[in-house]
């Protein structure tokens, strides 16, 4: 699956993963591959991304949406830092 991951300053992350767990305004979910089209709006927390089933980076996140459609997602973030 792509990932973009993208914040009003930079773009934080873009490429092939296994997966991204994130914190939405009702609670966390998980996007894997070929996963149904929606939009979320998400919340602050931690978002994983699960580069495959081992390797991960984290993220602590400061709310926005994310858009799944033919098995891309792209995270639009109002700010993220490493955790």
């Amino acid at each position: 699956m792509q990932l973009d991951i993208l914040t009003p300053e930079q773009k934080i992350y873009s490429g092939e993963v296994y997966g991204v767990q994130l914190p939405g305004v009702e609670g966390s979910f998980e996007i894997l591959e070929n996963h149904a089209a929606m939009v979320a709006a998400l919340g602050e927390g931690k978002m994983k991304i699960l580069k495959d089933k081992t390797n991960t980076e984290l993220y602590t996140i400061k709310g926005g949406f994310v858009e799944v459609l033919n098995n891309k997602a792209t995270v639009l973030l109002e700010g993220a830092a490493t955790a």
